[in-house]
C-alpha cells in the first residue's frame, strides 16, 4: 500500500474537534494543499500525521503500517516534517541543521559524501550563503530555506511542509515552491502542505483540501474547490475570481466597507 490513508480521524485538543471523522487517501506524485481559516486545524492535521498529536478515534496507514504512539522512530522515518515554527534554539551553523536531515545516518565522522550532499541541497535552495551563519541570527524566512534544505536531505517519500513561505519574499517563495514541485514529480513523492495564499496554492497543488471547523468543506482540482461560493463559506470573503494565462484561478479578495474586524 504506496497511498497514505486516513480513516475516520477524530482530534480532539481541549474543548475543541480539530477533525471530525475525517478520512482522506494521499497518493504518490501529487501535492495537496491543506487550507482554511485560522483554527480549521490544518496543522493540527500535520502533527497527528506525524504522531505529536494523539487521535480520539480513527487509524493513518501507510505502507501496510499504522501509526502507533509506541513506534514513532520507525513511523517517521519516511516523512520529512517542516513544521512551521523554524525557531532553532541551539548553538549550531545553518549546515549543521541542515546535516541533522542526514541524523539517523550520521556518525562521529563526518564523511565527505553527506557533507557535499548537503551543501548541494542548499545551492539548489538558494541558501548555500548561509552555510556557516549561526543559526539564530538568521531571519524568518532564511530558516525556512534553510529547514527545507533540512527536509530535502533526508530524501523522504512523504513530504510535509506547514506554511513552507509564509516569510518569505516572492522570489523565494517561487524557488521553494519550485522545488516542492520538481521533487515531488521526479521522485514520486506524497506531499502535504499548508498554505495561506490560495493562489500559489492553486499554482503548485494537485489537489486542494478545503477545511472548516475540523471538517472538509470541499476537495478536488483548485478550479472546483476555489469557487466564489466555497471561500465566501469558509473565509467568510468575497472574492472576484480571475485566471493566468494557463487557466489556474488567481484568487483577488473584494475589498469590504466595514471597519470591522
Amino acid at each position: 500500500m504506496s497511498n497514505l490513508n486516513l480513516k475516520k480521524l477524530t482530534i480532539v485538543r481541549g474543548k475543541t474537534h480539530t477533525a471530525r471523522e475525517l478520512s482522506l487517501t494521499f497518493e504518490k506524485g501529487k501535492i495537496y494543499a491543506i487550507l482554511g481559516p485560522n483554527g480549521a486545524g490544518k496543522s493540527t492535521l500535520l502533527k497527528a500525521i506525524f504522531g505529536d498529536v494523539s487521535l480520539r478515534k480513527g487509524e493513518i496507514e501507510y505502507q501496510d503500517k499504522t501509526l502507533h504512539k509506541t513506534r514513532l522512530g520507525e513511523w517517521r522515518k519516511p516523512i520529512g516534517y517542516m513544521p512551521q515554527d523554524t525557531y532553532v534554539s541551539a548553538n549550531l551553523t545553518a549546515l549543521d541543521v541542515v546535516l541533522l536531515g542526514k541524523l539517523d545516518s550520521l556518525s562521529m565522522h563526518l564523511n565527505e559524501s553527506t557533507l557535499q550532499a548537503a551543501l548541494k541541497v542548499m545551492e539548489k535552495v538558494g541558501c548555500l550563503d548561509l552555510a556557516q551563519r549561526d543559526i539564530q541570527s538568521l531571519s524568518g524566512g532564511q530558516r525556512q530555506l534553510i529547514l527545507f534544505a533540512q527536509v530535502l536531505l533526508g530524501s523522504p517519500d512523504i513530504l510535509m511542509l506547514d506554511e513552507p513561505v509564509s516569510a518569505l519574499d516572492m522570489y523565494h517563495q517561487s524557488v521553494l515552491l519550485e522545488h516542492v514541485y520538481q521533487e515531488t514529480k521526479k521522485r514520486g513523492l506524497i506531499t502535504i502542505m499548508v498554505i495561506h495564499d490560495l493562489s500559489l496554492a492553486a499554482q503548485y497543488a494537485d489537489e486542494l483540501i478545503l477545511l472548516k471547523n475540523g471538517t472538509i468543506r470541499a476537495q478536488g482540482s483548485p478550479s472546483k474547490v476555489l469557487t466564489p461560493d466555497k471561500v465566501a463559506e469558509v473565509y467568510k470573503v468575497d472574492i472576484e475570481r480571475l485566471f493566468d494565462s494557463s487557466g489556474t484561478p488567481v484568487i483577488q479578495p473584494k475589498r469590504t466597507s466595514s471597519t470591522h474586524c
